[in-house]
């Protein structure tokens, strides 16, 4: 995954950890894609305390996915629900092409139901 996108999704995870400044500085410069120049000039700072702020951030960010690991058991988790999803879907074509049940027909629609909103 691109790194500017997986900072992106660090900051969602854990952008409440940090500072408000922290933050907003990691923002402009990931999400809103400005220059260090550019939020310097708009915050009224240097270049250099910009800089700072954003890889101070980074850091943070990259070590509270080191110990917590959310990002990585979030991605874990979407693709073990699409292989649910993808079971389910199975065995409801099944049942519908061999013996017929309903009680299966219902517990597949169930398990499409709840994987669907988590394949998204």
């Amino acid at each position: 995954m691109a790194e500017d996108y997986k900072l992106s999704l660090l900051l969602d995870f854990y952008g409440g950890m940090l500072t408000e400044t922290q933050r907003e500085m990691f923002e402009f410069y990931y999400n809103d894609d400005l220059s260090l120049s550019e939020i310097a000039e708009n915050e009224g700072i240097t270049r250099q305390g910009v800089r700072d702020s954003v890889k101070r951030a980074e850091s943070q960010l990259t070590d509270m996915e080191k110990r917590l690991g959310l990002v990585g058991r979030f991605y874990k988790m979407s693709g073990d629900f699409k292989k649910i999803h993808e079971a389910a879907a199975k065995i409801k074509d099944c049942n519908g092409h061999n013996v017929y049940a309903r009680d299966i027909e219902e517990n597949a629609d169930r398990i499409l139901a709840v994987t669907e909103e988590y394949c998204e």
